[in-house]
């Protein structure tokens, strides 16, 4: 049988593999069994991405909690001080790790959006992305290198104290705040830039 003549439809066998091994939801085959294959290995490479990252997180926070019970120093008393050193690095490294796992959060859902703003010129959508990408990293990086401290405040001692655990809860909040101002505007401004370059690609060349 070649090719052109394959049935549209997937065997029986096929149908009961993909009942036992799909996900939940059906899913739409190709009647190509070479495109069915190239889909199934896309599908086995994104999960296992997915659980090398899940992985490198669970290990990354493990690190980062057996740090900080080596590095926080007991008292007489029996309480716990921690230098203001450690928290300011661990605030920086939440940045960091706020800043790695929510672009390509936001990129995941905006695709869709994009492709439709920009149905009419799909690349510029997708050089549209790109470049919103590295505003996004340029902004992490600029607001992370402005808020870091090398040396304690005037308000702040050698040891944390509530005033450093309040900066860098604002650390945090801002950035947050900053990042989905800029997003909603991201939201609203897009269409009206895909209308303006569908109009531009309409207008007759003079």
């Amino acid at each position: 049988m070649t090719r052109d003549q394959q049935p549209a439809e997937s065997t029986p066998i096929e149908r009961r593999l993909l009942e036992a091994l799909g996900p939940g939801e059906p899913r739409s085959t190709s009647p190509d069994l070479f495109d069915r294959v190239l889909g199934s290995i896309a599908d086995d490479r994104a999960r296992r991405r997915r659980i090398r990252r899940g992985a490198l997180a669970v290990i990354a926070g493990l690190l980062l909690l057996t740090a900080i019970v080596l590095l926080v120093t007991p008292t007489k008393d029996g309480h716990l001080l921690m230098h203001w050193w450690i928290l300011e690095l661990i605030t920086t490294a939440a940045l960091i790790g706020l800043a790695l796992w929510l672009g390509p959060f936001i990129k995941r859902f905006g695709r869709a959006y994009a492709a439709d703003v920009f149905h009419d010129n799909p690349q510029t959508g997708k050089s549209y992305i790109v470049l919103t990408d590295i505003v996004y990293y340029l902004i992490f990086a600029a607001y992370i290198l402005f808020t870091v401290n090398f040396e304690p405040r005037e308000s702040w001692g050698l040891n944390v104290v509530p005033a450093q655990v309040a900066y860098e809860a604002a650390r945090l909040g801002g950035i947050l705040l900053i990042i989905g101002v800029l997003h909603g505007l991201n939201i609203v401004l897009m269409p009206v830039l895909g209308r303006l370059f569908s109009l531009n690609r309409r207008l007759p060349g003079r």
